[in-house]
């Protein structure tokens, strides 16, 4: 894990996680002290995994901008009913459900008294954790709850783009934001910050469908390079420098190539198949291969538009996927054309700052003719450019039900990129709008199941027959996948709310709130706090019967203004560092190692083109299957003809020195050996060392000649890391000549002079492992601060730190280091130890034979129930039954029919029924009686 300066947590996915799990489970119930409680164990779990340096930055959602409600409308209606489904379904089956109402997660929405309460918790988990915890104190907490307008990842975007806007920004802060949401690639992108790092739960694709863990222990993370993806985004493109066209001479941008503006628009063509704020483009799915086909369309056509993304374009590529490439060059030159009439005809109109759908005239006339002129139009046209118009006009015609346009666009569907009128032209202009009060939103995303969460006064309005906005509650709706595979991607078809007659119905009840309610219902700042050893008072718990007070305080805090972050986005000046002068440690970067993405013939749309990429199908496995579409391939430069590549040469560069392995994602390590096949140089000394031998200081080394059985397995080393590289990193290693054994660095152990001062030893792992020569890094400058700043005993034990006692006698006991100044010069610091009694345990020790349980093999249990040893095994573990069919031969619902005494797979025994020793199960006298009665049932 790399160091990093700056920790942000998109705080909702966390919520979500501890609050309902598993939605499936109808009788799951969890009380509200359970929920803060694990929240709290996971900030403590993020935070310590990732150890930021200088922010920790804590964002939950507030008040969502206004594109944003519409797709939170559609979730908490789809939420709602699929809980109600799951609760009808249970009762007819003669489920008994608990008596207690189950958690409505549709209450994590700003304004509800949920909310509320967890906006209370967190600020005294936050002054708890400053006051209590060292490792907070060194860093500036930004807490910004649900009263700040914004999307949690919005509100960090906010403060880093306003941090890069300071003279003394650093170019080269790490950052590290947390969060499960997609968008966070795409945001991260738009920083464009050198190092730049997501952290998230792992994914896991192609299996059956798991319970959550909510338990951040029993959790595996994985952490997104952002800073490696740019590199691999700089290779997808850059057949944009150098491509060549058979059909013109030159086929480059006549524009200076820059990445970070390439970023730009790969981050707008995302957005294109699938966003927060507004419809995917039609039949462009991410499944599909619409990401390459919209990267491929810009790669053709951006040199011949300069800086124009042509809208029409894309279209027609994804139109003569379906219907083969015929007529495809003539009509791309029709529909240009054609584009060109209708902007002179608008213009002749006075509407040429209108937008329109180009497939229906504005006043409801046709720009496809009816079919008493299709053979005429056939003639002047191309056949594939009408068929593609019709295609359109069908699909307006079934999915929206329109014949007539207005500018308003109230559709749950987006039109086709080519409808959109003059959008070359037109001028965008964007007013910050006003943020909705907390309980204007609630009322305009809430379905009326979850009624209760908004204040009594509003609740008829989603329900009584008389209200005005009745109609956008409906009780029943339709969902339409629209292409999509899963159902929580469906299009949800309710009402758009209309903002104007929401708050005019809202306005004659506003007077009825409470003044608790009215509290709830406004908007509050962000809040910064910090350690300050000179403060100290008593912070009150928000719930004093679960959660005690913080006696000693030591927290100050600061607002900040709403507005103080907002920068002109003008201004999100792009930071450029030298990734090659100076590694960061942790943080892969492709740089270092010659390669090259191989040379490889890809057919680009019209034409053949010789590419810098290596796009190929090679089922590279980042997850837990083979990648179906292509992968970016990179093949290492090796110069096989090089005297430096002599299995002495390389001994003598890299033995007993330190380099770093596993390129991209280096590593450092300790050679110990190196290899060519036949020969074999590793260093001769005593077990255990760890010493690093710099300068011109010759290690104690040893040569042999390998046997046939060496031979043999040098071989299949290599051949192992060769298929590890091309399955797993989609790289091609290519011959080897010497393979390099190291240990890996493991961590760094404080050694004390006796003067006093501090020094780190590098610590090695006793497990040597192979790397192949070409893939490890050598002679570069790493970059890691955090054990730059403890240079003597003082600053390692400084007065009032606790400690723990790792020798004898007193081992495991804490202790507070005291004033240690006239005994630190001899490499000693005074402490005193907190020494509890031990317990007398003399009559259970003498007794233990009457409290211990004697566990038999399984097989003598089975002699004794006169069963087999198989069914023993069987029936103390889980056994699975259920209804199945032809079809669906396993059920769809199973039920778990065994004793549950042992779990073979996660190797957990039930304490006092069974015990496994070895490979073999033991089971007690309490196992054998219930095996008993089972068998006997």
């Amino acid at each position: 894990i790399p160091e990093f300066d700056n920790l942000y947590l998109d705080m909702n996915g966390i919520i979500h996680q501890c609050s309902h799990p598993n939605d499936d489970d109808v009788h799951f119930r969890i009380s509200d002290d359970k929920i803060f409680t694990d929240i709290f164990h996971y900030l403590e779990v993020l935070f310590r995994i990732i150890k930021p340096r200088k922010v920790f930055f804590m964002a939950v959602d507030g008040v969502a901008p206004r594109a944003k409600m519409n797709q939170q409308r559609g979730r908490r209606f789809r939420s709602a009913k699929e809980a109600e489904d799951k609760i009808k379904k249970a009762i007819e089956k003669g489920e008994t459900l608990p008596a207690e109402a189950r958690f409505d997660s549709n209450c994590i929405t700003p304004g509800t008294e949920f909310m509320a309460r967890l906006h209370e918790h967190l600020k005294y988990f936050v002054n708890m954790k400053i006051s209590t915890d060292k490792s907070w104190q060194g860093v500036t907490i930004y807490f910004s709850g649900h009263e700040t307008p914004g999307e949690g990842e919005h509100k960090i975007m906010e403060f880093i783009r306003s941090e890069k806007a300071k003279p003394d920004h650093d170019p080269n802060t790490r950052h590290c934001l947390y969060g499960l949401d997609a968008d966070l690639i795409m945001l991260g992108l738009t920083s464009h910050e050198a190092h730049f790092s997501l952290l998230r739960e792992e994914v896991r694709f192609g299996g059956k469908k798991t319970q959550r863990v909510c338990a951040p222990e029993e959790t595996t993370f994985h952490l997104l390079h952002l800073s490696l993806m740019r590199e691999y985004i700089d290779y997808e493109f850059s057949a944009l420098k150098v491509s060549i066209n058979i059909n013109r001479s030159e086929d480059k941008i006549t524009f200076k190539y820059d990445i970070e503006r390439i970023i730009d628009d790969w981050i707008l063509m995302g957005f294109l198949v699938g966003n927060d704020f507004i419809p995917h483009l039609p039949h462009l799915h991410i499944n599909h291969d619409a990401l390459p086909l919209l990267y491929g369309t810009y790669i053709t056509i951006l040199p011949e538009l300069g800086e124009h993304f042509s809208e029409v374009f894309v279209d027609l590529k994804w139109f003569e996927s379906k219907v083969g490439n015929k007529y495809l060059n003539e009509a791309a030159g029709v529909a240009a054309e054609e584009a060109k009439n209708f902007k002179e005809k608008k213009k002749s109109k006075g509407q040429e700052n209108s937008i329109c759908w180009a497939a229906l005239d504005k006043n409801g006339e046709e720009v496809v003719t009816s079919k008493d002129n299709l053979e005429e139009e056939m003639e002047d046209d191309d056949l594939f450019e009408t068929e593609f118009r019709q295609y359109k006009r069908t699909y307006y015609m079934t999915k929206m039900g329109v014949d007539v346009v207005s500018e308003f666009y109230p559709y749950h569907y987006a039109p086709f990129l080519s409808d959109i009128r003059n959008i070359s032209t037109l001028k965008i202009h964007f007013e910050l709008g006003k943020p909705f009060k907390p309980f204007e939103q609630l009322l305009a995303v809430l379905p009326a199941a979850s009624k209760n969460l908004l204040p009594a006064c509003y609740q008829h309005l989603m329900t009584s027959d008389d209200s005005p906005i009745i109609e956008y509650y409906p009780p029943d709706f339709k969902t339409d996948l629209n292409g999509k595979q899963q159902e929580w991607e469906a299009v949800v078809l309710i009402p758009f709310i209309d903002e104007k007659r929401l708050l005019e119905a809202m306005e004659t009840c506003n007077h009825s709130l409470k003044k608790e309610e009215r509290k709830r219902n406004q908007h509050s700042e962000c809040l910064m706090c910090w350690f300050d050893s000179n403060t100290e008072f008593t912070y009150p718990s928000p719930w004093p019967e679960k959660f005690p007070p913080v006696e000693r305080c030591c927290a100050r805090y600061k607002i900040i203004s709403l507005d103080a972050w907002r920068i002109d986005i003008s201004k999100n000046k792009i930071t450029k560092v030298d990734q090659k002068a100076l590694y960061f440690c942790g943080f892969p970067t492709l740089k270092h190692i010659k390669h090259k993405v191989s040379d490889y013939l890809v057919q680009n749309f019209f034409y053949f083109i010789e590419s810098e990429f290596f796009l190929k199908k090679s089922g590279v496995q980042v997850f837990q299957q083979s990648s179906r579409g292509e992968n970016m391939m990179l093949e290492i430069l090796v110069n096989a003809e090089s005297d430096e590549l002599s299995v002495e040469n390389i001994a003598s560069s890299v033995l007993g020195k330190s380099v770093f392995v596993n390129w991209p994602h280096l590593e450092e390590a300790r050679v110990v050996g190196v290899s060519d096949g036949e020969t074999k140089f590793y260093l001769e000394e005593p077990p255990g060392t760890q010493k690093l031998y710099l300068g011109r200081t010759a290690p104690p080394s040893k040569v042999v000649h390998l046997g046939d059985k060496e031979q043999c397995n040098w071989t299949k080393e290599v051949q192992g890391i060769s298929e590890y590289y091309l399955r797993r990193k989609g790289i091609i290693i290519n011959e080897t000549s010497a393979v390099v054994y190291g240990q890996l660095l493991t961590g760094r152990k404080y050694q004390i002079n006796q003067n006093g001062e501090v020094r780190l030893e590098k610590q090695w792992s006793k497990q040597v492992l192979p790397f192949v020569y070409q893939t490890v890094v050598k002679d570069i400058r790493a970059f890691d601060s955090r054990f730059s700043s403890i240079k003597t005993l003082d600053d390692l034990f400084p007065p009032r730190s606790m400690v723990f006692m790792l020798g004898t006698p007193y081992y495991g006991c804490a202790g507070e280091v005291q004033d240690s100044g006239d005994v630190i010069t001899e490499g000693r610091i005074r402490v005193v130890f907190s020494i509890p009694c031990e317990p007398n345990l003399d009559a259970l020790i003498q007794n233990q034979h009457k409290y211990s349980i004697k566990y038999n093999p399984g097989y003598v249990l089975a002699s004794r129930l006169g069963v087999s040893g198989y069914l023993v095994s069987r029936f103390t573990g889980s056994i699975f039954i259920g209804r199945g069919s032809r079809r669906n031969p396993h059920g769809d619902h199973k039920a778990n029919v065994g004793l549950n005494l042992k779990f073979n797979k996660k190797n957990e025994e039930v304490p006092g029924y069974t015990k496994k020793v070895g490979k073999e199960w033991m089971y007690s006298s309490a196992a054998e009686q219930l095996l008993a009665e089972y068998l006997e049932r």
